[in-house]
């Protein structure tokens, strides 16, 4: 550290404390953080150093400060409580608006500047993939299924969406999805550090929730479902879609049907519905619901469940090979002999099925979210439609 240049130290500090990382004044340095991030054993990120470097106010910050998918391993797990992920959100903001931006998010960045989706989407076919089919929310309706930016625009992802829509439709819900005119809710955004952006995308969406009279919010992605609670600043009711599955199996509302014949699933809790908004039973209450299903248990589960790299903009940053978390996970998956990979998070999913197809197993192992194989147990093809949603 000697040998690096040291810029004034309250010029850098405060403004990474102005920037929302106040919690930079609270890190002594044990290092637990960086002996529980999953980066640390296969990547240059150390985040006790990204901290220190902040704290000291050190050039060569911008040279990892990228390394974070923000899964909270290190947050749960440090004795003093301090918010780091707060902290990396901070540094990127202050460095950011410097030019300091990687390429791989320079697109994802412009995107949502100019068509307030990361996917470079034209807003006027958000909702292409319902076909006219689904209802769009208007006030009186109990629930906003919000239908986030990847299941509307990635092709892999529209399947969720779909299979979501059918489900609330065979469990009687009265819903509708968000006109077109909505954006991004911004979480990824935030994480790579455009809080200003950021403000104005959630401000256009929290002018259409009040315009419409939402209440009630559904979402399929832990994105959407912990940006919604922890960065709005509004007292919404947001519900992760499996927490519904769950209960409506309970009461009789979901009837699994299907036999699976001995299929053996597994299942991957993701760091935003895990850690970050403690979900952890929903998910695994459906699989086991599942006629014929062997449900088994990856050695990293819940609380311990190893991220998928796809959280703080991981998705859309370019990872060398060997440098994967997700390719990891493939592997942990299929040591436990399973032969379905589920999850409930649409950033999973594509992170699982890019490294399965990397790792050339996608034909051993199938990656699903478990809205997908509760219709498949309800005999349900999703390219057909049950009925309309049902209207209060």
């Amino acid at each position: 550290c000697m040998s690096q240049t040291v810029t004034p130290y309250l010029e850098m500090s405060q403004a990474i404390m102005e920037a929302g990382g106040e919690a930079l004044k609270k890190c002594y340095q044990c290092g637990t953080c960086s002996g529980t991030c999953p980066w640390t054993p296969i990547t240059h990120f150390n985040i006790r150093k990204l901290v220190r470097y902040g704290q000291l106010g050190l050039d060569g910050i911008e040279d990892f400060m990228w390394g974070c998918s923000t899964c909270r391993f290190c947050v749960e797990r440090c004795p003093r409580g301090v918010e780091l992920i707060d902290i990396v959100t901070a540094i990127r903001n202050v460095y950011s608006g410097g030019g300091l931006l990687p390429q791989s998010l320079r697109a994802f960045v412009g995107s949502l500047s100019a068509r307030g989706n990361p996917w470079s989407g034209d807003p006027a076919v958000r909702n292409d993939w319902a076909k006219g089919k689904y209802p769009v929310y208007k006030p009186g309706m109990d629930y906003l299924f919000w239908t986030c930016c990847t299941v509307c625009y990635d092709p892999r992802n529209t399947r969720l969406a779909k299979a979501a829509a059918e489900i609330l439709n065979l469990a009687g819900a009265s819903w509708g999805m968000p006109s077109a005119d909505v954006n991004c809710c911004g979480e990824s955004l935030r994480k790579v550090g455009d809080a200003e952006l950021f403000g104005r995308l959630k401000g256009k969406n929290l002018d259409y929730f009040k315009s419409n009279e939402v209440s009630k919010i559904i979402t399929v992605s832990p994105h959407c479902l912990a940006t919604f609670n922890n960065d709005y600043g509004q007292d919404y009711d947001v519900t992760h879609l499996s927490e519904l599955m769950a209960q409506w199996i309970k009461d009789g509302k979901l009837v699994p049907k299907k036999d699976f014949g001995g299929l053996t699933v597994t299942y991957h809790d993701p760091c935003y519905l895990g850690r970050h908004s403690k979900v952890y039973d929903a998910p695994r209450e459906i699989l086991k619901a599942l006629p014929g299903v062997e449900f088994v248990e990856m050695e990293r589960n819940s609380e311990e469940s190893m991220c998928c790299g796809g959280g703080g903009g991981g998705l859309w940053t370019e990872k060398a090979k060997g440098e994967r978390l997700s390719d990891l996970r493939i592997e942990e998956a299929m040591g436990t002999g399973a032969k379905v990979l589920a999850t409930a998070c649409p950033y999973c999913i594509t992170m699982f099925e890019d490294s399965a197809r990397t790792l050339n197993v996608d034909g051993r192992i199938q990656i699903r979210d478990v809205t997908e194989l509760l219709l498949e147990s309800l005999e349900i093809n999703i390219d057909e439609p049950v009925g309309d949603a049902c209207a209060v």
